[in-house]
């Protein structure tokens, strides 16, 4: 089975994971939901039983649940003419081409990263094996606009 040569898209592209996405979405609906429909179904007396602390604590715990999951859902890798950015939940790096190193994807990882060299490594949670053939195909356009601007 031959590999067809990738050509690298128009920069800027944007790859985003599709899956994780999706999760936090679903999720985040499910645990609003839930929190609603528990309060909604609580008789008249339970719901004049929690104060003020009680709902403070769990509408902290929701929007941290919403946090972390918009911080899952926001993750990405672009390509621009003059770097890489990197977004990994709410930290964002973003690398000249003469910083970025190689694209590895070791057998079962999650998620693929650059190898920086100095045993450095970069996740790359944009990308998500989750995501099959969409990962796969997201994983060979980024090697061949990596290769294209480091070779340059």
């Amino acid at each position: 089975m031959s590999q067809q040569p990738v050509v690298p898209p128009a920069l800027p592209h944007t790859w985003r994971p599709f899956g994780p996405r999706m999760a936090a979405v679903v999720f985040g609906v499910v645990l609003v939901g839930a929190f609603v429909w528990l309060w909604v179904n609580f008789d008249d007396d339970t719901r004049a039983s929690v104060n003020v602390y009680e709902r403070g604590t769990v509408i902290g715990l929701v929007l941290l649940g919403l946090a972390l999951l918009n911080g899952l859902a926001r993750s990405r890798v672009v390509a621009r003419e003059d770097g890489l950015t990197i977004v990994n939940g709410y930290r964002k790096r973003e690398l000249a081409w003469s910083e970025v190193g190689r694209v590895r994807m070791p057998q079962g990882a999650p998620w693929p990263h650059l190898d920086m060299g100095e045993d450095e490594r970069v996740s790359l949670l944009g990308i998500h094996a989750s995501d099959g053939q969409r990962a796969a195909d997201a994983i060979r356009e980024l090697r061949a606009v990596v290769a294209a601007h480091t070779t340059a």
